[in-house]
């Protein structure tokens, strides 16, 4: 399981995420350009020093990330899906790709993933956080793999 960020807008989102993933095991995947650079004060300090805890890697562009994803699938959480987050079946394998918190994903990216996955909130209001919806939608694909497990001792 992966988290991938597609051009990031603002750091301490960023660092958020980075620091859920480090807790949760799972690696983060950052694809430039941000908004910001990935040595912004902001976004280690939102991490802590969780950033050094988690596998997080950076890609040029999605070009390149395209060309480093691994197997499994990549699933869009956007506000234009259909399929309510609690209604699909996540897979160990599958990276959740978050996108700008401006504008989200450009058509391209939207095509690419292999499924779009929406979490229901109360109509008339626009979004969640970025870091607020990658923490309901990866707790929800580790619970839904049991991948949640926390180390004893």
């Amino acid at each position: 399981m992966r988290i991938a960020l597609y051009q990031p807008d603002i750091p301490q989102n960023t660092g958020t995420i980075l620091r859920l993933a480090a807790c949760f095991g799972v690696g983060v995947d950052i694809i430039e350009p941000c908004g910001f650079a990935l040595s912004d004060a902001r976004m280690r300090r939102a991490g802590m020093d969780y950033v050094d805890h988690v596998d997080w890697n950076r890609h040029v562009s999605w070009e390149r990330f395209r060309e480093k994803t691994g197997p499994g699938r990549l699933v869009l959480l956007t506000t234009k899906a259909s399929v309510p987050l609690q209604e699909f079946s996540f897979s160990e394998s599958d990276t959740l790709l978050f996108g700008r918190e401006s504008a989200g994903v450009p058509d391209e990216v939207h095509a690419a993933a292999d499924a779009r996955v929406l979490i229901p909130m109360r109509r008339g209001l626009r979004s969640l956080n970025i870091a607020v919806s990658a923490s309901i939608a990866l707790w929800e694909a580790l619970r839904q793999t049991g991948l949640c497990q926390t180390d004893e001792g």
